[in-house]
């Protein structure tokens, strides 16, 4: 039985153009929904659980890569045996490369610190964006979270002594000033509230209007710095060399190895590099088990504390929004990285301005009412329109 390359077995991935911009679409819809679903529980329905919500959704992230193995058996010739050996190879040389496919040893610890490291690296800013919904208004923390791509080019720059270039600089100076005008904008915002017999604040019949929006776009740019260095430490450490997202960017290229990692296997035994975002996905529902293992522990100390004292859904309507904030928070996850291996980060991350645009609408149908637009908030989301546009122009006009 010979050797081949997977690269002659399995042809390079291609998603027709339509139905590509229709999930993207789609999961431009789901974020929305998440975002929206989140903060209706949290203030419309009165479910003040930012981190139970949170526990909730991230542990239902489990889900995505049992999902995509089952997505790759029904469309392919693949076996579950060959898909996961291949993975198994890929990740094994990735953390302890120089192995021999035929006798190669999976390296469980530094597996695990992994996806530990992964798990608390997403947690934490993930926490912030779910206590900043509750008390600043959607439109403002989707602006803010946006520039996460900002601060992990910062953070690149520093980590890979990379030398500043001017168009990229200027991306960062323009993020940083609509970053500050919406902000502005936001924390200015006229609050409308009235005291409820039961001590929450309600609303009017518009929806939901800030309670401590400075606070809130402060956590949430604390929150976008602390995923940005995710998402750099996570190219460095986590990401296959074979992901697209790391081909694709130049900016984010790991530390090259000194050692060829390439293993020539049996196609019929393992299929290897795995197709693109199986590797992701499987980090993904892992970090989503870890999360459901582990952090359902520091739920009794919050209640007994009286951080966040626990209690159920207390109806129905309640059950069905938190599914479905889980529902969109798994459907914008898988098709994130989907999108990541048919059209690269860059165009992603500045499809994803689109968010700000489509949470000031629906702030504006189902929320605050036009109230919640200001000048300085359109202002500073323009300008972090502009930003990312002029990162990306500098990204694909630069020759390699």
């Amino acid at each position: 039985m010979h050797n081949t390359r997977h690269s002659q077995v399995l042809p390079t991935p291609h998603v027709d153009g339509r139905l590509a911009v229709g999930l993207f679409v789609f999961t431009l819809l789901a974020f929305v929904a998440e975002s929206q679903l989140t903060q209706h529980v949290q203030t419309t329905l009165a479910y003040r659980q930012p981190f139970f919500l949170f526990y909730l959704v991230h542990s239902s992230f489990s889900l995505i890569f049992p999902l995509h193995l089952l997505y790759l058996l029904a469309t392919t010739d693949y076996t579950t045996v060959s898909l996961l050996r291949g993975l198994s190879l890929a990740i094994a040389n990735h953390l302890a490369p120089g192995q021999k496919s035929t006798s190669y040893r999976f390296p469980r610890a530094k597996f695990i610190r992994l996806i530990l490291g992964c798990t608390l690296g997403i947690t934490c800013p993930a926490l912030l964006w779910f206590i900043a919904v509750s008390l600043a208004s959607m439109t403002d923390v989707t602006a803010i979270w946006n520039t996460n791509a900002f601060f992990a080019y910062l953070i690149s720059v520093k980590l890979f002594k990379l030398q500043w270039e001017a168009r990229r600089l200027l991306a960062v100076v323009l993020a940083t000033l609509g970053t500050v005008a919406v902000v502005y904008g936001g924390s200015t915002a006229p609050v409308d509230k009235e005291p409820s017999k039961s001590g929450i604040s309600t609303t009017t019949s518009l929806g939901f209007r800030p309670s401590a929006p400075l606070i809130g776009n402060l956590l949430t740019l604390l929150a976008s710095f602390g995923y940005g260095l995710y998402q750099v430490l996570y190219k460095i450490y986590a990401a296959l060399p074979s992901d697209p997202e790391v081909a694709a960017d130049i900016a984010y290229e790991q530390i090259p190895d000194e050692d060829d990692n390439t293993i020539s296997v049996d196609p019929h035994e393992a299929v290897y590099p795995p197709p693109f975002g199986f590797h992701p996905n499987l980090l993904t529902s892992l970090m989503g088990l870890c999360t459901f293992l582990v952090l359902w522990i520091p739920i009794p100390f919050l209640h007994w504390s009286g951080k966040e004292p626990f209690r159920l859904p207390p109806n129905l309507l309640t059950v069905l929004s938190i599914s479905g904030i889980a529902l969109s928070g798994v459907i914008f996850n898988a098709g994130f990285m989907v999108l990541l291996g048919v059209w690269g980060p860059i165009i992603v991350s500045v499809g994803n301005l689109l968010t700000i645009v489509l949470v000031l609408i629906s702030d504006v149908l189902f929320g605050a009412g036009i109230e919640v637009v200001t000048f300085w908030s359109l202002l500073g989301s323009g300008v972090i329109v502009l930003a990312f546009g002029v990162l990306a122009y500098d990204v694909f006009t630069k020759k390699p």
